[in-house]
């Protein structure tokens, strides 16, 4: 398995880094490494790309006033996404992985 960095500088400290690299040793994309890939790459990431957009349209789809309000609509949306739609998006990868 590797791991994806999303290049946040937030998420780039020292420790953050020693911790990816015990944990994925040489099997983590990031910034600067040998391995050269775009962040966020829909190549690597496509449920970033299919399932934030879908949680954002049903989370936010009625104005929000408080982190709870947020959170108590983020577990129903999450459970309402199909499985044949992630099974469609990973497919999707495998395709343009085979091209």
């Amino acid at each position: 398995m590797w791991y994806q960095h999303d290049g946040c500088p937030a998420h780039y400290s020292l420790i953050a880094r020693r911790e990816l690299d015990e944990k994925f040793q040489n099997r983590w994309i990031r910034r600067g490494d040998l391995i050269l890939w775009p962040a966020r790459s829909p190549d690597l990431t496509p449920l970033d790309f299919l399932l934030w957009g879908i949680l954002k349209d049903k989370v936010y789809k009625e104005v929000l006033t408080t982190p709870q309000g947020m959170q108590q609509r983020i577990i129903p949306a999450c459970a309402s996404i199909r499985s044949d739609v992630i099974r469609l998006a990973r497919q999707s990868v495998i395709k343009r992985i085979q091209c």
